[in-house]
């Protein structure tokens, strides 16, 4: 009878802990995700400021195994700007080439480190929540 409560009630804790992660990871996700999206349009070259106000974050989608949010870019060019492109000249002969900015792949690595920072915090409130 005694271990049968204790049990009972690991389990509600642990229902209870789990309901709070399920929950947290959109809110994290959704703030990380932020954070590198005013990342790229800050590190966006700007000559019309077009492509800067391309930027744009789908909303976050609940899946199987948590939850997902895409960084994109609509500007017709931004490919060329972010991955580079040769330069060509009306004979079609390649004159040279513009290195890329990255600056997709510098806002996800500025995201993949603020979610961990984020989890962390998160995942140490919700055990002074449940005292553990």
């Amino acid at each position: 009878r005694r271990n049968k409560a204790f049990i009972d009630k690991y389990r509600k804790e642990l229902r209870a802990m789990l309901g709070d992660i399920s929950e947290i990871d959109s809110r994290i996700l959704t703030q990380a995700v932020n954070e590198g999206l005013a990342d790229a349009k800050r590190n966006t070259p700007v000559v019309t400021g077009f492509m800067r106000r391309s930027w744009a974050a789908s909303p976050t989608k609940k899946t199987g195994n948590g939850a997902e949010k895409e960084l994109y870019n609509t500007a017709s060019y931004a490919s060329y700007v972010n991955y580079g492109h040769r330069v060509v000249n009306r004979k079609g002969e390649t004159v040279g080439f513009v290195k890329g900015r990255f600056i997709l792949q510098k806002a996800m690595d500025k995201v993949d480190k603020q979610l961990v920072k984020e989890f962390r915090k998160e995942v140490e409130r919700v055990n002074r929540k449940h005292d553990k």
